[in-house]
This record gives structure tokens, C-alpha cells and sequence, in this order.
């Protein structure tokens, strides 16, 4: 067993998993995984944030944006980065050099935006995946609908999208209420769909973690394919699509050996008529944070 790898796999499920929990589900010593999260959480290994449900804040039209430039990646990845409507922003090697994932309330708002990142310098061509339906995603609560929050629900929901572990004494004391004043409307949140809080791990040539994106072709509607990658450990987000691609999703395994063993694993399955991979050198950008307070 990879204890760190399942440790980060329990608190990108329940982020706010207490110890005791962890250490039952994971058969290790409370201590243990204390001291292993703590060692994680401090040097970046992992964040465990809430993010507010896309729906929610009425961003109804999420998409993938691979691009190509004829320059140097960096200038515009940091373009990219500096979007309020982008999530994530990845270099990759395949046959575009950087992939964003985009969040807007519209359609209109989608072209506006794609016509936006056509403009900027270094950009030959864009390709987009409009997700039609998020079939796995750690970010991706299900927001149920006619929820309103007040002042403190915002104070609550900024404070944990910086520490989605954030004890609920150390809330109280932040937000002026008791701990189960705090905990009552943290679990309304999480319960409605509002937020999620989950772990969101370093991945990319540097860290333990290796991701890869895959595009499907599916023979046809085929709901037993995405229903398998649902449940596949090594997945970490799915959606169907409409584009180029059926669907749409990121393996992350800890060696290229892991992520060759996946890619085969996909192949394999009937309905599956064709797969295309794209490797992730960096990931740049993974932000999830948005402010819920009206501009002054």
C-alpha cells in the first residue's frame, strides 16, 4: 500500500476527515497519519481547500481549451493564469503545448473568452471541449439549488477555500459564532452542494505524482464506459464532452510505467473506438478559490 497516496486519496473524497477516521480507513496508527499529513500539508505535497460548487456561482458552461503557440510557453501561460474564468493551466507534450480549463455563465461568455485567448500573442490555434456532463470530479459538488447564504456563510467559505481543515474553534473565533454555531452551517454548505473541500495534490515532473489527460472516442453513447472510470482509482476527473472528443479525463498514477498500464486498461474496454493522450510537464495553474463578495 502507498500510504501517502491513500491518504491523499481519503481527504480528496472528505477533506475534512478527522485523523481518527483517516487512520481506521487507511489501517495506520492516528499518529502516524497526523505527523505524514502534517509533513505533507507543510511542504506542499497537498492543500486541502473548499471550492463553491460551479453551479452555484452560476458558472453554467465549463470547457477544456487545448492550445498551440509558435513561442515560448511561459509568457502565455501566465496570460492564462492571470484569467479569473480559468481553473487550471497545464504545459503538456503532445500535439498542443498548453490545455486551461475554463468556468463562465454563458455561451456567449465561452466565445467572448475563446476569442479573447485566439488575440494573445503567440496563440497559432485552439481546440474546445465543452463539458456536457462531470462524471467524476473532486471540485464538482452537484450544487442541489435554492440555497441562500448570508455574511457569515461568505466569511466561513473564504476562510475554508484557504484551509479547508481549518479547525471549527478556529472558525468560531473568525467568524465571532460557537463551534457548533460553525460546524451546523459548514455542514448546511457542504450538504447542499454549495462546497466542496477536498485535497488537490502537486502533480507534474517534479513531484511523486504524474498526470496525463485522455480524450475518448466512444463507439457510441456508452454509459458503461463512463460508469467504469467513475469507480477507476487513478482517474480524478471525467466529463462527457462535446468536441473532437466523447469524454474527457486525467489519470494520475505515481510512474510512466502506471500511466502506460491505465492508458492499456482504457483501451481494453469495450465501447472505446479510439484514445488520445497528452502529458502533463506542469501544472501552473490548479485554483479553485473565487471570491463570493459583490466588486466595489
Amino acid at each position: 500500500m502507498d500510504f501517502d497516496a491513500d491518504l491523499i486519496r481519503a481527504l480528496q473524497e472528505n477533506g475534512r476527515a478527522s485523523i481518527h477516521s483517516l487512520g481506521e480507513r487507511l489501517g495506520r496508527p492516528r499518529a502516524a497519519v497526523s505527523d505524514r499529513l502534517r509533513t505533507m500539508l507543510a511542504d506542499g505535497t497537498v492543500r486541502v481547500v473548499a471550492a463553491v460548487d460551479p453551479g452555484f456561482l452560476g458558472q453554467h458552461v465549463l470547457a477544456h481549451v487545448s492550445i498551440r503557440t509558435d513561442a515560448t510557453v511561459e509568457p502565455l501561460a501566465q496570460r492564462l493564469r492571470g484569467l479569473a474564468e480559468t481553473v487550471l493551466v497545464s504545459a503538456i507534450g503532445g500535439a498542443h503545448d498548453l490545455v486551461t480549463e475554463v468556468r463562465v455563465g454563458s455561451m456567449a461568455a465561452l466565445h467572448d473568452l475563446l476569442a479573447e485567448i485566439r488575440a494573445m500573442p503567440g496563440v497559432v490555434d485552439i481546440n474546445t471541449l465543452i463539458y456536457s456532463s462531470v462524471i467524476k470530479g473532486f471540485f464538482v459538488s452537484e450544487y442541489r439549488g435554492d440555497v441562500t447564504i448570508d455574511a457569515t456563510d461568505t466569511a466561513l467559505i473564504e476562510l475554508l477555500q484557504r484551509d479547508g481543515r481549518m479547525s471549527f474553534r478556529a472558525l468560531g473565533e473568525a467568524v465571532r459564532l460557537s463551534p457548533s454555531a460553525v460546524t451546523t452551517r459548514v455542514e448546511r454548505l457542504i450538504e447542499s452542494g454549495v462546497i466542496k473541500i477536498s485535497a488537490v495534490e502537486a502533480r507534474g515532473l517534479a513531484h511523486r505524482q504524474l498526470s496525463m489527460g485522455v480524450g475518448l472516442n466512444l463507439l457510441a453513447d456508452d454509459d458503461s464506459v463512463l460508469d467504469a472510470l467513475r469507480t477507476w482509482r487513478g482517474v480524478d476527473f471525467a466529463a462527457r464532452t462535446l468536441g473532437r472528443f466523447d469524454a474527457v479525463m486525467t489519470l494520475v498514477e505515481p510512474s510512466a510505467g502506471a500511466l502506460y498500464a491505465s492508458l492499456e486498461r482504457i483501451r481494453s474496454l469495450p465501447g472505446v473506438a479510439h484514445v488520445e493522450a497528452w502529458f502533463h510537464l506542469a501544472v501552473l495553474k490548479e485554483d479553485y478559490a473565487r471570491t463570493l463578495r459583490p466588486a466595489v
